[in-house]
């Protein structure tokens, strides 16, 4: 017996946030969707750097190379969305 069809999306590359280039948007809003429990230490540092310390915690960060290389590291845990102005 498989995996049932209806379910569809399950795992973690469907939970991937699209990190934007800095040609799409200047700055951008990060909220922290996941839990960092059983987390590795590397991936909590990160979300601290970001400046996201705990669940549901929103900032909005300049668009640079550095907080991309950042956000890739932690991709399945925050939702990445353009601030638009």
């Amino acid at each position: 017996m498989g995996r049932n069809p209806a379910v569809g999306r399950q795992g973690p590359a469907h939970y991937m946030a699209t990190i934007p280039t800095e040609a799409q948007a200047k700055r951008i809003r990060v909220k922290q969707i996941r839990s960092t429990i059983g987390r590795p230490d590397t991936a909590r540092r990160t979300l601290s750097a970001l400046g996201l310390h705990k669940h549901q915690a929103v900032v909005e960060l300049v668009n640079n190379a550095s907080v991309r290389g950042m956000l890739t590291k932690v991709r399945d845990m925050v939702a990445v969305s353009r601030i638009d102005g």
